[in-house]
């Protein structure tokens, strides 16, 4: 009997002893497996999409659109416009502002109010970065990563488009010289001489079209653009303010009313005696033509 209860009590010591081993490092593991999740969602930020040896003869635009959480979008604005302008890039547009979504005001005294405001800022941030730098900044950027709601990145060959642009200008560059070279040489009549100038400034628009075409497509290829969408938690900030008084509480008490009051009075009695005073002739001559009128009626009775 007395081996049964010693071997119970050496089992119960081996997984009292087996639990506290594997609680701490069942914990670890799961903050570890946390941890390389976060930084597993970050570095997929980073891409490796349309890579191209630098003898390579094919041209890609590449572009870059994130939307993505952050503790602080302000702080984060200004560590990815100085990561930009690191990497030779420029911000083109950034529109920093925080979205007001309710407002309520609780008076807290008379003439105190608690404005308690909720909102939630946001930034929509476009970047031109030098398309090698792409992915340097984008593993950057990706430091500043709370959250990643969405990455799409692309990457469109333009090589062709660009070839054929190429072509078409030397087309048209060998076009006008033989327009110009018909013109110095053969053109004779006036009409003639007028169609040829219209059709060669015509192949000359041509032309410029399609070199502007192709420095606008150079540019895209040699500068990637980045569109950012970024925001945090809806916050809340209270504001303590001041209420507007009210009329009422200017209003004077009843003893200033019945003072203003008796010198209103007094002053309005001033006022008709001065005016009696004023008319003084006319009583007198109502008087006494009043008196006048008595006497003679008296005398005629």
């Amino acid at each position: 009997m007395k081996n049964h209860i010693k071997i119970m009590w050496v089992a119960v010591l081996f997984t009292i002893l087996f639990a506290c081993k594997q609680g701490p490092e069942s914990a670890e593991n799961s903050s570890m497996q946390d941890q390389m999740e976060s930084v597993e969602s970050a570095s997929n930020l980073s891409s490796s999409a349309a890579k191209v040896d630098k003898n390579s003869s094919r041209k890609f635009i590449r572009t870059a659109d994130v939307k993505f959480k952050v503790k602080s979008v302000a702080k984060t604005t200004y560590a990815i416009e100085d990561a930009t302008s690191k990497f030779g890039g420029y911000v083109t547009y950034t529109n920093l502002e925080s979205n007001i979504y309710s407002e309520n005001q609780t008076k807290i005294s008379p003439d105190s109010t608690l404005v308690s405001t909720k909102y939630k800022v946001e930034n929509n941030i476009t970047i031109r970065v030098p398309n090698t730098k792409l992915d340097t900044l984008l593993k950057t950027i990706s430091k500043q990563i709370h959250f990643l709601n969405y990455r799409v990145i692309k990457a469109d060959d333009v090589s062709l488009t660009m070839l054929s642009n190429e072509m078409a200008q030397k087309r048209s560059h060998l076009s006008e010289k033989r327009l110009e070279n018909a013109i110095d040489n053969k053109g004779k009549k006036l009409k003639n001489i007028t169609d040829a100038e219209e059709n060669l400034t015509d192949k000359k628009e041509q032309n410029d079209a399609a070199k502007i075409q192709n420095l606008s497509l150079k540019d895209q290829v040699d500068f990637s653009t980045i569109t950012l969408n970024i925001y945090q938690d809806e916050s809340i900030t209270q504001e303590m303010v001041a209420n507007e008084k009210s009329i009422n509480s200017y209003r004077p008490n009843i003893g200033l009313q019945l003072l203003d009051s008796l010198k209103t009075g007094w002053f309005m009695l001033e006022n008709i005696i001065s005016f009696i005073v004023l008319i003084w002739p006319i009583l007198l001559f109502g008087f006494l033509g009043y008196f006048g009128y008595k006497r003679l009626k008296t005398k005629k009775e």
